[in-house]
């Protein structure tokens, strides 16, 4: 088929949601893509960070192919083993204590919400039902996350949304600015993704967690693109010296599979029980299987490696001082590219992909998010790329 054909079947079967590049991707080996027409692109996106091992690893596809023929779905009122399996891993790398499995972003936090909420009312009672989230912060699109989302932008069309939520500029005296006697919780991303990849400041988020721990509030960290190694470690926070009550997850932790979750500390792991909180697909087994093949290949060994490729991948654009990109951001393979005024990121964007590049944006920034197994001549390959096209 070719890639008119696609395109007009899309476009009149498929709701128009998304603003598509004009790519079709048929296969792909690690951080390679091929087109149906044959036209090989360099990966620096890995699906907005869910590929995380790559595309089509062989470890990854013989786990799910070998899940799938022995047990596809079964029900949470019963047991299987990969589920068990996952959480154990998952919560002894993590330092926490329990594990529930969703199927995206949003929904893993909007479980985090209901945690930190029903925490509070099972020790408080009513009226503490309040969650503090940062300016600029991306939470998901459900109704619920948009609300706790920090962005003025996110917040119209579908009213009414979801109250309980307040935005804090992300300092001390921010938050002292928003805090209350209602509060039970704060939630934030340690690296800003959607606004434009912004590490937070590391004093600030110790200062954060010991207020948290002085006030009765719940430190939730959404770690749904941070999360899995992306950063440098298994979870970011885990490079910021704190321990959080709960933290989220998904993107990255099935390797491409959908698939979420939270895990909360031994405070929180008996706050829901039986009746308050569920999903049908949460924990299937083949994404299970498919996240314990993505940790097995995403090993504490190889979080060096990963922090190694961001700043190669860092160091090597600086040093190009192209004319339409400030300077790099952002912790182990989530890097963030400042965009000069005069230039647009969709612009570079349509560009790169054009030459074979396939990078994304984010806020007013060019964002890359490689899949963490990229080689170092994938890398090169891609920055000879962005060298060629934008110099």
């Amino acid at each position: 088929m070719q890639f008119s054909e696609i395109k007009a079947r899309d476009d009149q079967y498929v709701l128009h949601t998304y603003a598509r590049f004009p790519v079709d991707i048929e296969r792909g080996k690690n951080a390679t893509l091929w087109s149906t027409e044959g036209k090989e692109y360099i990966d620096f996106t890995s699906g907005i960070g869910v590929s995380s091992v790559g595309t089509a690893n062989p470890k990854w596809v013989d786990a799910v192919a070998v899940q799938a023929a022995k047990l596809g779905h079964m029900s949470n009122l019963f047991y299987t083993q990969p589920c068990g399996a996952l959480a154990e891993v998952l919560c002894r790398r993590a330092g926490m204590s329990a594990a529930f499995f969703a199927n995206s972003g949003a929904e893993s936090n909007e479980g985090l919400i209901k945690l930190a909420r029903k925490w509070s009312f099972d020790k408080y009672g009513k009226g503490r039902g309040t969650i503090l989230t940062l300016k600029n912060s991306f939470h998901g699109r459900t109704v619920t996350t948009l609300s706790a989302t920090g962005q003025d932008v996110f917040h119209n069309y579908f009213f009414p949304f979801t109250d309980g939520f307040r935005y804090a500029e992300p300092t001390m005296e921010g938050i002292s600015q928003v805090s209350g006697h209602d509060v039970c919780a704060v939630m934030l991303e340690l690296v800003q993704g959607e606004s434009g990849v912004w590490p937070l400041d590391q004093d600030f988020v110790h200062d954060l967690a010991v207020l948290c721990a002085e006030r009765d509030w719940l430190l939730l960290v959404d770690e749904v693109q941070t999360g899995i190694g992306r950063t440098g470690t298994l979870f970011c926070y885990q490079q910021y010296g704190i321990l959080p009550d709960a933290v989220s997850f998904a993107k990255g932790i099935a390797g491409g599979l959908p698939f979420g979750g939270f895990l909360a500390n031994e405070k929180c792991r008996d706050v829901l029980g039986p009746g308050t909180h569920a999903t049908t697909f949460g924990g299937n087994p083949v994404c299970a299987a498919a996240a314990l093949a993505t940790l097995d290949i995403l090993s504490e060994e190889m979080m060096g490696e990963i922090s190694d490729k961001g700043n190669y991948l860092r160091t090597a654009i600086d040093a190009m001082e192209l004319p339409c990109f400030g300077p790099t951001r952002g912790l182990g393979l989530m890097i963030g590219i400042e965009v000069k005024p005069g230039h647009t990121n969709r612009e570079i964007a349509q560009q790169l992909m054009e030459n074979g590049l396939l990078v994304l944006t984010a806020g007013p920034a060019i964002r890359l998010l490689p899949p963490l197994t990229i080689t170092r001549d994938e890398m090169d390959k891609g920055l000879a790329i962005l060298k060629q096209t934008l110099a």
